[in-house]
């Protein structure tokens, strides 16, 4: 593999993180010279998605843990008199106190074939210290959605094309994905449609019986499980979505509306009107709140044109504010839980102010709430954005570890990196996950955690007359020190759980391990699984199937400064914030990118080649880029499935 490496690039990307690809696939288009590696056997590093034999075979490698590290000494043949080296982990250290539950029915069947099965265990609570994973049957751990990105050789996009090996089985799924996706693409019409048709491919078996979901039939249809290793929301006017539209990337990805905004109050669970018809149309809210609430967001829409109505209270809490705003409680609540979404006792009016004026701002362009979920996960997104690289001739190498970069002692410029296999390749500019950086380089770094939780479960928070809602619930924090958690609810026409159950995910700033943070919740809103409890169909609460707790390092507020004489040509990029959103990841990747790249456009939109002209006259070149214009701004998807720019809803 390293023979068929070319020694010299422009841009080196070491993970394929969200803001790595989105650099490496903005220097791409930009005209530079690409090489994106990654030690892993996947895309996405630690914003990836997996199938639930992937998850397992991730789990297992944690559980392993390989902090023994086999020493490779060639890079020190490569290191000359007036160079120094900066050595890279071997080992991500971001997950931690990773803990797994079972309380499915363990009696495997003898047909289950999907690998990464549990052994069987009488216990109904199993901690993933005491599990034995098998082997994956997939190397990648990828959703087979988008396995082509997996490739295991070093060949530019052309040379994949023209692949005609009959064991390269890559460009086969990739064919039949793109095949899979683009008739579901094809069968969109209005939005209830989309919540039938989406979920097609899945609908080939008879969906379980609620009571009998079994360990069993969770590892067999293992495939349709695709569980986000970070849980975030797009919002509909939010910077990925635009950079998705701007860049034509959003070609590569189908999305989902998220369909309802929930609030959890004295142990109810109950949806929150957002929009002005969800408003008037609410049975739980009287005239007179309908009245107060459509006048408060009404202001915030334009609450910077009326300083005067809150600058007495710029800096105190939000919730405060609210008290003074003429709002019944249940309207208080409503709005800073799950409308502006800022619970947290530090949250100050200002920023609550903009938060309901942003959530408001992203109503009604693809449904009556803002936010989008990607179909297959957020792990597809990383992917889009390697896809775009890699169609401008970027190189892809996964299993590929980086042991050092190289740099001139004189300069302090970094030179090169060596690789596994002792080859040197130059470069001018080297982006770096955080995650690869050696305990010496981040000796002074203090890193935040947060807390996540992933539940399988048969059946909603809410239940409705339809099965396949997409849902995101705030619940406030109870006791001091403690966050509130943010709940996202996922259907299986999102692509990501099996028919019959769904995928829950549950995020907070961590302040204990991650099962000590979110397991009073979860026991709020769900009870396990037993063998009795599956006789009585009036259990009132959703059960949980299966459930992984784990700890995130979060490394969005480092700065640079923090880290020990990394030269100035040596970028870093963090891993998933806390957010809901992705804001954080698109402003960094284009912060850096402005960095290697000075005065270039951003990832503007790729050409089309019926509209690229070699020579001709001025008039023609004109027209042609001003229908690569147009194309870029109408080219969109009508439905919530898909992005663009849709007419925007009458008042």
């Amino acid at each position: 593999m390293a023979d068929n490496l070319p020694s010299d690039f422009d841009v080196i990307v070491i993970g394929t993180g969200l803001p790595e690809s989105i650099i490496a696939a903005a220097c791409s288009r930009s005209g530079q010279r690409v090489l994106h590696v990654d030690s892993r056997s996947y895309y996405g590093g630690n914003w990836a998605s997996f199938s639930f034999s992937g998850l397992l075979s991730w789990l297992k490698e944690y559980q392993e843990n390989s902090d023994v590290v086999t020493e490779n000494s060639t890079w020190q043949e490569q290191i000359l008199e007036n160079e120094e080296a900066i050595l890279l982990s071997s080992k991500d250290k971001t997950i931690q106190h990773v803990e797994v539950f079972c309380y499915a029915s363990q009696d495997l069947h003898e047909d289950v074939e999907e690998a990464g099965a549990l052994q069987k265990n009488h216990a109904s609570v199993t901690s993933v210290k005491s599990i034995e994973v098998a082997e994956a049957a997939e190397a990648s751990c990828l959703p087979t959605a988008d396995e082509s990105l997996s490739t295991r050789s070093c060949e530019t996009p052309a040379e994949q094309t023209q692949s005609s090996d009959p064991e390269s089985s890559l460009e086969v799924n990739d064919a039949e994905a793109a095949e899979e996706k683009e008739n579901l693409s094809d069968a969109k019409t209005s939005e209830e449609e989309t919540s039938e048709n989406v979920p097609q491919v899945q609908d080939n078996t008879e969906p379980p019986k609620k009571n009998t979901i079994t360990y069993s039939q969770i590892i067999k249809e293992g495939r349709r499980f695709n569980i986000d290793l970070v849980s975030k929301l797009l919002y509909s006017r939010g910077l990925l979505i635009d950079l998705l539209i701007k860049s034509n990337v959003s070609r590569y990805a189908e999305f989902k509306n998220i369909t309802r905004i929930l609030a959890f109050r004295d142990g109810i669970v109950e949806q929150v009107p957002c929009s002005r018809a969800d408003v008037f149309n609410s049975k739980r809210l009287t005239m007179v709140e309908k009245r107060m609430l459509m006048k408060f967001l009404t202001f915030c829409m334009e609450y910077e044109e009326h300083p005067d109505a809150y600058k007495a209270y710029e800096e105190t809490p939000f919730s405060e504010y609210l008290k003074t705003q003429k709002l019944t409680p249940n309207l208080q609540y409503f709005v800073l839980h799950s409308i502006a979404m800022t619970s947290e006792p530090t949250s100050c009016t200002v920023d609550g102010l903009k938060a309901t004026k942003n959530f408001l701002h992203c109503l009604g362009r693809y449904g009556n709430t803002p936010f989008l979920f990607p179909l297959y996960g957020q792990g597809e997104l990383p992917q889009c954005f390697c896809r775009m690289c890699a169609v401008f001739g970027g190189i892809y190498c996964l299993r590929h570890s980086v042991q050092c970069l190289v740099v001139d002692k004189e300069s302090r410029k970094c030179k090169a990196m060596i690789d596994q296999f002792g080859q040197r390749i130059i470069s001018k500019h080297f982006v770096i996950e955080d995650s690869y950086l050696s305990e010496n380089t981040c000796s002074r770094v203090q890193y935040r955690q947060i807390s996540r939780a992933v539940l399988i479960t048969d059946g909603s928070v809410l239940k409705t007359d339809s099965d396949q809602q997409v849902s995101i619930l705030t619940v406030p924090a109870e006791e001091p020190g403690s966050f509130a958690v943010r709940v996202i609810e996922l259907c299986s026409s999102t692509m990501t759980c099996m028919k019959g159950t769904y995928l829950v995910h549950l995020t907070c700033v961590s302040s204990k391990t991650a099962r000590e943070d979110l397991e009073q919740v979860v026991q709020k809103l769900f009870t396990p699984y037993t063998e009795m409890e599956a006789e009585n169909e009036h259990v009132e609460k959703p059960r949980i199937l299966w459930a992984l707790y784990f700890n995130m390092r979060d490394s969005s507020d480092i700065s640079r400064d923090c880290y020990n004489d990394l030269p100035s040509n040596v970028y870093v990029c963090s891993g998933p914030d806390c957010g809901l959103g992705n804001d954080n990841a698109v402003k960094q990747a284009e912060t850096l990118f402005q960095q290697i790249c000075p005065n270039e456009d951003f990832c503007p939109a790729p050409p089309n080649p019926e509209d690229i002209v070699l020579e001709g006259d001025s008039s023609q070149q004109e027209a042609s880029e001003s229908s690569v214009i147009q194309e870029a701004n109408s080219e969109i998807p009508k439905e919530s499935t898909d992005l663009g720019n849709p007419e925007e809803p009458s008042e």
